[in-house]
C-alpha cells in the first residue's frame, strides 16, 4: 500500500530507497548482538518519523505474520540445546541459546517486514517500476524492464487479493460458512471453497489488466520513454550518508565489540 506525501522519505529517488533496504536487509544480520540492533531500531525509528508515516501502518502489516514470528521463536527456544540449561520439566528443556535465537528471529523478521513496509509506504508502485528497471540495466533494456513490471505488478496486487478474500470469506459467512471451529486440518480443509474463488477471481483480474495494457498499445519496454527522468539529488546523497552510520555502526559491534 502507498500512502502519498511531500516528506523527506517520499521525495527520494526510489533507487536510493531500493539500495537503501536492500542495505537494510543485510545489515539485519550482520548483527549478533542486541547492543547493535538499538543503532538499527533507532535509525528505522528516525525514518518512520521524517516519512510521517503512522505506526499503525506498520502494525497492519506485520499482524499477518505474528503467528509466523511466534512459531519460529518456540521451534527455536525448544530445538536448540546449547549453552546454560535454564528450565527442565521432564522431556521439555529450555537452554540460554535457544532463548537468544528465539529472541534474535523475532527482533530480525519485525525489523525485516517493518523496513520493507517502510519501502512500499512511501513509494508509489509506477516509481517502484522504474527504480527497479533502472537498477536491472546491466542485464538487459528489454528483460529488465519485464522483471520489473512483473514484480510491480506482483506487488500491486498483494492488497488486492486481500481485500479479495476477504469480500469471499464475508460472502461465505453469510451463507453459513465456518472458517473458525475445528482442529487445524478442519481449518485447512474450510478453506478449500475460499480458494476457488479467488483463483477464479485473480485470473480474471489478470485477464482485464491484460487487455487493459494492450488496449493503451503497451508492447514492453521499446522504445519507451518516461515523462519523469529518474536522477540522483543531494537528498539521496544525504540518505546515503546517515545509512552509512548505521552499516559503521553495525559493523563495529560485529568487530569490534
Amino acid at each position: 500500500q502507498y500512502i502519498p506525501g511531500e516528506s523527506f522519505i517520499h521525495k527520494l529517488d526510489p533507487r536510493t530507497k531500493i539500495l537503501i533496504a536492500f542495505l537494510f536487509i543485510i545489515s539485519l544480520f550482520i548483527v549478533d548482538k542486541f547492543v547493535g540492533y538499538v543503532f538499527v531500531v533507532a535509525f528505522l525509528a528516525l525514518v518512520v518519523y521524517v516519512a510521517k508515516i503512522s505506526p499503525r501502518y506498520l502494525y497492519k502489516g506485520l499482524k499477518p505474520v505474528f503467528l509466523l514470528i511466534a512459531l519460529t521463536a518456540i521451534l527455536n527456544i525448544f530445538m536448540l540445546r546449547e549453552g546454560r540449561l535454564l528450565f527442565e520439566l521432564g522431556f521439555i528443556k529450555i537452554y540460554e541459546s535457544g532463548i537468544k535465537t528465539a529472541l534474535f528471529m523475532a527482533i530480525r523478521l519485525i525489523l525485516l517486514i517493518m523496513g520493507t513496509s517502510v519501502l512500499t509506504l512511501t513509494t508509489s508502485p509506477i516509481e517502484l517500476t522504474d527504480g527497479i528497471e533502472r537498477l536491472l540495466r546491466p542485464i538487459g533494456k528489454e528483460m529488465a524492464h519485464e522483471l520489473a513490471m512483473m514484480m510491480t505488478i506482483a506487488l500491486r496486487f498483494i492488497p488486492t487479493l486481500i481485500d479479495e478474500t476477504d469480500k469471499i470469506m464475508k460472502a461465505q459467512k453469510a451463507r453459513g460458512a465456518d472458517f473458525e471451529s475445528g482442529g487445524l486440518i478442519q481449518k485447512a480443509k474450510s478453506l478449500i471453497p475460499l480458494l476457488v474463488p479467488l483463483f477464479i477471481s485473480s485470473f480474471r483480474r489478470a485477464d482485464e489488466l491484460a487487455m487493459a495494457m494492450e488496449a493503451r498499445c503497451y508492447r514492453g519496454g521499446a522504445g519507451r520513454t518516461r515523462m519523469k527522468v529518474l536522477k540522483f539529488t543531494s537528498k539521496d546523497f544525504i540518505a546515503f550518508g546517515v545509512f552509512a552510520l548505521l552499516l559503521t555502526s553495525t559493523l563495529i559491534v560485529r568487530f569490534a565489540m
